[in-house]
C-alpha cells in the first residue's frame, strides 16, 4: 500500500485488543442504563464508533456480522424493537466498508467530517424504525450524538491506534 508522506508504519491489530476494545465500548453503552440513570438521546453511541473505527481500520476482522451481532446486544439490552440496533449497525458497518479506503487517505480530522453522515444515518435508521412501531420521539437533543460521535473520532483515533504505533524491537540503530 502506498502511504502517505510523514504517515507512521503501524504493526498488525492485534485481533485480542480489538475484541476487547469493542466489548469495553459495549459496556460503555450499557452503563448508563445499569447505574440507573437512563440513556439520553445526545449521548453519543460509543458501540457505534468502535464499531465504525475497526470497520475502516480493520475491514476483514470486523464486519457487517459482528455489527449485527453488537446491535442485537444493544437491543436486548436496551429493551428495543429486536432489530432496530442491528439493522442500524449493520448499515453502518457497510458504509463504513464502502469508504474505509478513501477515508485512510485524509488527515483525523477531515476524517471526522467524513464519518459524520455515516452517524447522522445510523441514528436516523434506529429513529425511523423506532417511530414506525409505535415508540414515541426522544426529542431534538437526538442531533447531538451525530456531531458528538465525529467529535471523538480523533480521540478514538489515537487511543485505538496507540497499541500499534510502538516499536516491535526499539533500537538506537533502527528508528522504525
Amino acid at each position: 500500500m502506498i502511504m502517505r508522506p510523514g504517515q507512521q508504519l503501524l504493526l498488525p491489530a492485534s485481533p485480542a485488543f480489538i475484541w476487547a476494545s469493542l466489548l469495553a465500548a459495549l459496556l460503555m453503552n450499557m452503563a448508563p442504563n445499569m447505574a440507573g440513570a437512563g440513556r439520553a438521546a445526545w449521548v453519543p453511541d460509543f458501540l457505534a464508533l468502535a464499531l465504525v473505527f475497526w470497520s475502516v481500520h480493520q475491514p476483514l476482522r470486523v464486519g457487517v456480522g459482528a455489527a449485527f451481532v453488537f446491535g442485537l446486544f444493544m437491543d436486548v439490552h436496551q429493551s428495543a424493537l429486536l432489530g432496530q440496533h442491528a439493522l442500524s449497525y449493520t448499515a453502518l458497518s457497510y458504509f463504513a466498508i464502502t469508504i474505509h479506503r478513501r477515508l485512510l487517505w485524509f488527515p483525523v480530522p477531515t476524517q471526522a467530517l467524513q464519518v459524520l453522515p455515516l452517524f447522522a444515518a445510523a441514528h436516523a435508521i434506529e429513529l425511523t424504525v423506532r417511530l414506525i412501531s409505535g415508540g414515541l420521539f426522544p426529542g431534538w437533543p437526538l442531533l447531538l450524538a451525530p456531531l458528538l460521535e465525529a467529535a471523538l473520532w480523533p480521540v478514538a483515533s489515537i487511543l485505538l491506534l496507540l497499541p500499534q504505533r510502538r516499536a516491535p524491537n526499539p533500537d538506537k540503530n533502527r528508528p522504525l
